[in-house]
């Protein structure tokens, strides 16, 4: 398979767990293949970490500093691979990740695949063995709209999506719901109930697996559907 690979993450104070994160990856890619670690500027040693891995694959960018989905958008506008996966600074990679990810994105109807992970903490002791069950996971588009499964360290997609994707929707909720509900729509998602991290939880997280408020969720529907009107997507 001689088709790129590009992994996006997305950093911010991540000095704690980022080289353990990237340690994980790193063996997965090929030569050809790209870690690009987007930056926001911080207060820790983050910058020190990466650098201190010596490998010609790592892209260390200057983050633009404004939030999570910015920095992400830049990664992604960067990647140059055929196959983009997201990561967070803190998970741990399963050995197997990109290669059973790989060859779901290999047949030629997929557009985006969506594993599974384990819940661990601080320490990687497991607190779930599979997000999917956590959280009830279900396939499809209006079921992703009302409740969101989508998380993007979980995720990996066909550069094909950018296309649709790119650039963010002012207003944006959540850059991973909004991939996954305009892959929904334009083209095969699969859905692989495999672990395939270790989704790791602590105090500093970017993301969150608490729901907003009502009133906040109902809004955020009211601004997705009305950019995914937007894209002719709805």
């Amino acid at each position: 398979m001689d088709k790129k690979v590009s992994v996006v993450l997305a950093a911010f104070d991540g000095e704690k767990y980022i080289k353990s994160q990237i340690l994980s990856i790193l063996p997965q890619l090929r030569n050809q293949d790209e870690l690009i670690v987007t930056l926001d500027p911080g207060t820790d040693k983050t910058e020190s970490e990466v650098l201190n891995i010596h490998d010609s694959r790592i892209r260390l960018l200057k983050g633009p500093g404004q939030g999570i989905l910015k920095n992400v958008e830049n990664g992604l506008k960067s990647a140059t691979g055929d196959y983009i996966f997201l990561s967070d600074q803190d998970d741990v990679w399963h050995p197997q990740k990109v290669r059973k990810v790989l060859e779901q994105l290999n047949q030629k109807d997929t557009l985006l695949v969506l594993h599974d992970c384990r819940l661990v903490d601080e320490a990687l002791n497991e607190l779930e063995p599979s997000y999917f069950r956590y959280h009830g996971t279900k396939r499809g588009f209006l079921n992703n709209l009302i409740r969101n499964s989508f998380i993007g360290c979980c995720m990996a997609f066909n550069r094909s999506l950018l296309n649709a994707a790119l650039p963010f929707p002012s207003q944006l909720p959540m850059h991973d719901q909004w991939l996954g509900l305009v892959a929904e729509k334009k083209g095969n998602v699969v859905y692989l109930p495999e672990p395939l991290l270790d989704y790791r939880r602590h105090n500093n997280n970017q993301s969150s697996l608490q729901h907003a408020g009502i009133l906040t969720m109902v809004q955020w529907r009211i601004w997705l559907i009305r950019a995914l009107k937007e894209r002719k997507l709805l």
